[in-house]
């Protein structure tokens, strides 16, 4: 295939396409961005840079015959792509009035930019949320909807950073490492080019409550986890999330002997995970077929068949999956929960037809969604209707949850049809009217092959991480 976006070998296009990275230099993220968003023959359109490391974009351009201009030189210049650096920024903001001034500095370049922007290019913004103190600011995401009211938000990049700086022990949740985004929108039909203000609050609710809570272990912002294979029980689910998962957060959220709950419990993860950290395990699942599975696998642990093969403990864990839908779980149902990790359907995805993951499970005989119930909320289409009922879900479980408890939900953002749906951001934003926001961890694969998505035509990243989202109950 012919690459008409920037001539690069597919080889080379590959390591771009991931959608996560360990960040190495300002130098090598930058050539690397600008290589690929950029045309390989000389073109009159220029590069745009507004940041502080303008002399290495300088740098980068001159060796490749491109012209680049920062935000002071930029006037009515036709634009080839356009980076706005914003982590300097974000770091030396110390309260919203600032955040306010550069948001507004920024929406105002992001409106030039648009104007000169040729069809179909980029912009791409390096930005991280921030955490001062017990507070938490999710900057990136506030940008990317304020930007993505003119432009069409198409993709993001996760940039790990490797830090060797001892944890620091505090009485809130502050995760070890850092992160930040490298998020990408492009001009197309589908933007609007003209700034409308989204109306949504991501900073009402962002500040941790002290509880006396004492976090048993660290975590990092960013973690590699290669689960182990799936047994063939486990394998029958089409979307099952791993137990190692679910223990690293046990570890971080919980104590011996606490309840934990998934209301969404498919063949027991969540439980399987619970049980064998000490913990008590309880849920909820609509399918019929899932919830003997999951209970099977939980009396496996609490009472062994093959017992002489086993050294029983006695632990007094408990578990109860109930087969009921999760809108209706009442206080009469489990005891007070303690915490809560789960992983919804990522909308109605799985009944998308033509997906290789389908294909696979069909030549299997596997089930490739979760069932045909009308009540299943991965066969809503209509994705506004999907996220309202999956907050009543969680709000429902929030008030058998004891005060100062935290949640934790897995998911992803979406690209589904050519246009990214932000689940992970707006699912955030709705939860944030009844729980305070902490700071969002990733869980990055490593062991998936890379496939070239939108190979010479334009960039789709292989998606290889998924946010932890982080919540506690005021």
């Amino acid at each position: 295939m012919k690459n008409r976006f920037n001539r690069l070998t597919s080889k080379e296009w590959l390591p771009f396409q991931k959608s996560w990275f360990k960040f190495e230099s300002n130098a090598k993220l930058l050539r690397e961005n600008i290589l690929f968003f950029t045309k390989a023959e000389k073109s009159s359109e220029k590069v745009y840079y507004f940041g502080s490391d303008y002399n290495e974009v300088s740098e980068v351009c001159q060796k490749n015959d491109i012209i680049c201009i920062n935000s002071d030189e930029y006037h009515d210049d036709a634009l080839q792509f356009a980076i706005l650096d914003l982590r300097k920024d974000i770091e030396s903001i110390s309260d919203l009035n600032e955040y306010s001034e550069l948001r507004n500095e920024i929406i105002n370049n992001t409106e030039k930019i648009f104007k000169n922007l040729e069809h179909r290019k980029f912009l791409c913004v390096f930005i991280q949320n921030k955490q001062d103190g017990e507070k938490y600011y999710p900057f990136a995401w506030d940008i990317a909807y304020q930007i993505s009211s003119i432009f069409s938000l198409k993709d993001e990049k996760i940039a790990c950073i490797s830090t060797l700086d001892a944890p620091v022990k505090v009485n809130y949740f502050k995760p070890t490492k850092s992160h930040f985004y490298c998020l990408y929108f492009r001009k197309d039909e589908n933007s609007h080019g003209i700034y409308s203000k989204p109306i949504l609050d991501l900073f009402s609710n962002n500040c941790q409550k002290f509880n006396n809570n004492s976090f048993s272990s660290e975590l990092p912002s960013w973690f590699i986890l290669k689960p182990a294979p799936r047994k063939k029980n486990e394998v029958l689910h089409p979307a099952k999330y791993p137990e190692e998962l679910v223990t690293t957060f046990l570890s971080v959220f919980t104590n011996p002997d606490d309840n934990v709950i998934d209301p969404m419990s498919g063949t027991g993860s969540t439980q399987v995970a619970a049980l064998k950290s000490g913990r008590n395990a309880y849920g909820t699942e609509l399918s019929h077929f899932f919830i003997d599975i999951a209970n099977a696998r939980c009396n496996e642990i609490i009472n062994p068949a093959q017992k002489e093969l086993f050294t029983v403990s006695k632990s007094s864990s408990k578990f109860c999956i109930l087969n009921k839908d999760a809108r209706q779980i009442s206080g009469n149902d489990f005891p007070t929960i303690d915490y809560m990790i789960t992983s919804p359907p990522y909308w109605d995805m799985l009944n998308m037809k033509g997906a290789e993951n389908q294909a696979k499970r069909l030549e299997k005989g596997l089930l490739t969604n979760y069932s045909e119930s009308i009540e299943d909320l991965g066969n809503l289409s209509d994705y506004q209707s999907f996220i309202d009922e999956l907050v009543r879900v969680y709000f429902n479980v929030i008030s058998i949850m004891k005060s100062g408890s935290y949640f934790t939900i897995v998911v992803k953002n979406i690209k589904k049809k050519g246009k990214n749906y932000p689940f992970a951001w707006d699912l955030s934003q709705r939860l944030s009217e009844k729980a305070i926001l902490l700071p969002e961890v990733f869980w990055c694969q490593d062991d998936i092959n890379l496939a070239p998505y939108g190979y010479g035509n334009t960039f789709v990243s292989n998606t290889f991480h998924q946010y932890c989202l982080n919540f506690m109950k005021p």
